[in-house]
């Protein structure tokens, strides 16, 4: 099966990715695979300190996770899966991407603002052409029924 690969972050623009993602799943057959990267940085504690920031960390991607979860299943029908990482988040996106076969497509969210598209989407584009699937680029202010009826 292919499967739609989408990163769960904290930006805006994820909800637009997430839900192409999971729309382009149904119609197509596919499933989604929902990424979250955990920075190395937000452990560099003692060491019993970084064991419980680590376990809230994947507490709070494990709720944030089943919010898009239910709506992809209850919507959609589509029941997607979790895959947590830790490390950089560009280097373990690709890493994720060239370990499992089924990713067909990477979901990325452009974010709205004039700063850019974010620094997923600018770094991932940079490496585009290494990677053996596509990239397909969400804009963060589509409406719910623009994105309906483009999927």
């Amino acid at each position: 099966m292919r499967k739609f690969l989408v990163v769960l972050d904290d930006s805006r623009e994820c909800l637009n990715a997430m839900r192409f993602a999971a729309m382009r799943a149904a119609h197509t057959g596919g499933g989604v695979a929902i990424l979250s990267v955990i920075p190395p940085d937000e452990f560099n504690h003692w060491i019993g300190v970084g064991t419980v920031m680590r376990e809230e960390s994947r507490e709070r991607i494990q709720a944030h996770f089943e919010v898009f979860a239910k709506w992809m299943r209850d919507k959609q029908n589509v029941d997607p899966e979790l895959i947590i990482r830790e490390g950089e988040p560009v280097p373990e996106i690709i890493a994720q991407v060239r370990e499992d076969a089924e990713i067909g497509v990477l979901v990325l969210g452009a974010a709205t603002d004039k700063k850019g598209p974010g620094p997923l989407v600018t770094q991932l584009t940079r490496n585009s052409g290494s990677l053996p699937i596509p990239i397909t680029i969400v804009p963060g202010d589509l409406s719910k029924e623009r994105l309906e009826a483009i999927t």
